[in-house]
Order: structure tokens, then C-alpha cells, then sequence
């Protein structure tokens, strides 16, 4: 009998033309999009530089700090308050001052003083770029300090064969990103962007599923019937399983031709991982129908769990820098465990030995929220 079921609803899915275009098109509008849209590796950042010493010194680091390729340098403002005009009309979204006779004091009293000004409306461009500058300041410090040490070097060997003058000890590091060398912000969102997707296709369409066949009438028929509530239920999460399998193929067939991101863990564990959750999201979509009484009430309630659900999740911010009281509310979310297990698998390769609680936290998932829907489906009505 499930048989029957099963292709009962693969009829209804089909028969709406809209659903098969959405299953098919929402993957290929996503994956080509969000991962560009999505993006928090700020570029393009338009500096307006105020340079109060005029030389050669002063020339240099502005010529290293629009040569990284972060800044626009918009103009060269005689004054600060004339700089403030560029800030203010929204041609320029930092300030870059240089205090005069900055060459001076670094060789007098080794120290120079700039200024910084950021415009934090977009406090991440603000705090980002303000970060950039200090960090290619920095760099310049120590190449400046370095060139003087080798003149200083250089006069004193002349002066006596030998005497050393006392350099001040330089540290050298070399920076190593694991994972995401180039530190592509597309490499970390697109296994995020999956997710999402499989959230949205596979809980909203279970979510308007039962409430549907009410406004339509045909729930009746089936209540007369003597199909189990556990069969019922059953049937309706299958097709969703299948469904989901689907897009998550279009998903990573995307990843792999558009991004050339191919995952470096085991396959099965991400599709062992991704069939659980969505038995999940089904199930929790399939409650909702069965407490809605029209469409639109279902599409509102799912609307609005899924949004707090993706905020919550990880997707552009770390769990881990939302406040206390936020990271306890995360632990009932399962957008958070598949959001972890999606990068861990596919930019690291973990193996599911080391995603275990993520498995616990997803099966009490898939447990309580289809049991619920078993038990809140009445076929009394």
C-alpha cells in the first residue's frame, strides 16, 4: 500500500508545474549567485588621505597602501575637514591622515603617528578596512626598520672592522591558512549555501503538503481509509528524501563545474548526513501542516522559524561570537549541526568518527520531530 502512496504523491508534485521548476531552478539561481552575493571579504575600499609631510616618505606608503589591492584612493585632501566632505557625500569610506614631518620623528625618535577614520555605518567595511591599514602599516614599519638597520650596519662596519652596532631582534613569520589558502570566502559559504537550499525545498514543501490536500478536500478521502498514520506520514517523507538527494546533486555538480570545490571527505557521510536532516526538516514541515489550517498560515510559521533557524545557524558569523544566552538557544537548532558537518566534510575532510555529536544531535532531531508528526496527524478530522 505504501507503493500506492508514495506515487500518490509524486502525482501531486508533478502535477504542479511551479514545484519541479522551484526543486530545479532555486539550486542553479543560488549556486551561481549567493556565492558572489554572499560575500564578506571586503574589496574596493575607498581611502581619501589627508598628507600633511609631502615626501618621499609619505609618497611611499601611499603608494604601498593603494598598490595591495583593498583601496581606491578617491582624492588627496589638503585638510582633514576637506576630507570629512568626501565622507560625508559617500565618495570615500576611509580617512588616511599623516601627521607632518612623520620621516622626522621615526628617525629622531623612532615613532610616527597617523590617523585613522572609518566610516562605520557598514561596520564591517569600517572594521575590516581600518584592520587592512594597520596591518599594511605594520608591514611597512618593519620594512622601514629593517632598511635602517642595514644602513646602520653598513656605516659602523666602515667605521671599525670590528664593531656590530646592536640591531633590535627581528621575529620573521610565514602565515599558513588550512583548508581555504586563499582565504576565498566563497570556498565558506557555498557548503553553507547547500544547506540553506535543502532547508528551504525540503521544509517548505512538506510545510504545505497536508494543509494543502485540506484546502483541496482530498484529506477527507484519506481519512476514510485504512492507510496508518505511521504509513501516512511515511509516505509523505519519502518523496521529500528523494527530493532533497536531488538538489543536494545539483548542489555539488554546481560546486564542482562553477567553483572547482569538490569535497575532501567521504561522499557517503555527507549524503549519510544529509538524509538524516532531512528527515528533520520534513518532519518538522509536516507538524506545521498538520497545526495549520490554510497555506498561508503554514508559509508564515515556516517563514519564520526557518529565518530565526538561518540566522542562528552560523551561516555568515561563527556560533562561537554570539552572546552565551544565543549559543544556548543554538543547541536546538539542527540548521547549526549539518551547517558544521557540511564544512567540516567538504573543506576538511573530517571523518564521522569526529562529527559524532552532530549525528546524536541530528537523529533526536529526526526522532522527536517525526514521532510529533505521527501523533498530531488526527484522522478523525
Amino acid at each position: 500500500m505504501i507503493r500506492f502512496l508514495i506515487e500518490k504523491e509524486f502525482k501531486q508534485i508533478m502535477r504542479n508545474s511551479f514545484v519541479p521548476k522551484i526543486i530545479v531552478g532555486l539550486p542553479l539561481m543560488a549556486m551561481l549567485v549567493f556565492p558572489w552575493a554572499a560575500n564578506q571579504s571586503i574589496k574596493s575600499i575607498k581611502i581619501s588621505v589627508v598628507d600633511n609631510d609631502r615626501s618621499t616618505f609619505s609618497e611611499r606608503l601611499i603608494h604601498k597602501i593603494t598598490s595591495s589591492g583593498y583601496f581606491i584612493l578617491t582624492d588627496i585632501s589638503p585638510t582633514y575637514d576637506m576630507a570629512m566632505k568626501s565622507i560625508e557625500a559617500g565618495t570615500a569610506d576611509i580617512i588616511f591622515e599623516i601627521e607632518n614631518d612623520i620621516e622626522k620623528n621615526l628617525i629622531r625618535e623612532n615613532v610616527g603617528h597617523v590617523m585613522i577614520s572609518a566610516n562605520s555605518v557598514n561596520g564591517t567595511k569600517g572594521g575590516l578596512g581600518s584592520a587592512y591599514l594597520s596591518s599594511i602599516l605594520a608591514d611597512y614599519a618593519r620594512e622601514l626598520t629593517i632598511e635602517h638597520e642595514q644602513i646602520t650596519m653598513g656605516s659602523n662596519h666602515q667605521l671599525s672592522t670590528g664593531f656590530m652596532s646592536s640591531a633590535k631582534p627581528i621575529i620573521n613569520y610565514q602565515l599558513l591558512y588550512k583548508f581555504n589558502p586563499h582565504l576565498d570566502y566563497k570556498i565558506f559559504m557555498i557548503p553553507a549555501i547547500m544547506v540553506m537550499l535543502l532547508t528551504i525545498i525540503t521544509g517548505f514543501l512538506p510545510a504545505l503538503n497536508i494543509v494543502g490536500e485540506k484546502e483541496a478536500g482530498t484529506i477527507e478521502q484519506m481519512n476514510v481509509t485504512p492507510v496508518k498514520r505511521l504509513m501516512f506520514i511515511v509516505a509523505k517523507l519519502i518523496p521529500y528524501w528523494i527530493i532533497g538527494f536531488i538538489v543536494l546533486s545539483i548542489c555539488m555538480g554546481l560546486s564542482a563545474l562553477i567553483y572547482k570545490l569538490y569535497p575532501v571527505g567521504s561522499l557517503f557521510t555527507i549524503f549519510f548526513f544529509v538524509s538524516l536532516y532531512i528527515l528533520v526538516v520534513s518532519g518538522f514541515g509536516l507538524v506545521i501542516s498538520n497545526y495549520s489550517n490554510t497555506m498561508q498560515q503554514a508559509m508564515f510559521v515556516m517563514f519564520f522559524f526557518v529565518m530565526i533557524f538561518l540566522l542562528m545557524s552560523g551561516l555568515f558569523t561563527p556560533v562561537a561570537s554570539m552572546p552565551n544566552w544565543a549559543q544556548k538557544i543554538t543547541i536546538f537548532n539542527p540548521l547549526k549541526y549539518l551547517m558544521q558537518v557540511m564544512r567540516l566534510v567538504y573543506l576538511k575532510g573530517s571523518a564521522f568518527s569526529e562529527m559524532i555529536p552532530q549525528f546524536l544531535a541530528l537523529s533526536a532531531f529526526a526522532v522527536g520531530l517525526n514521532s510529533w508528526a505521527v501523533v498530531s496527524y488526527r484522522k478523525s478530522r
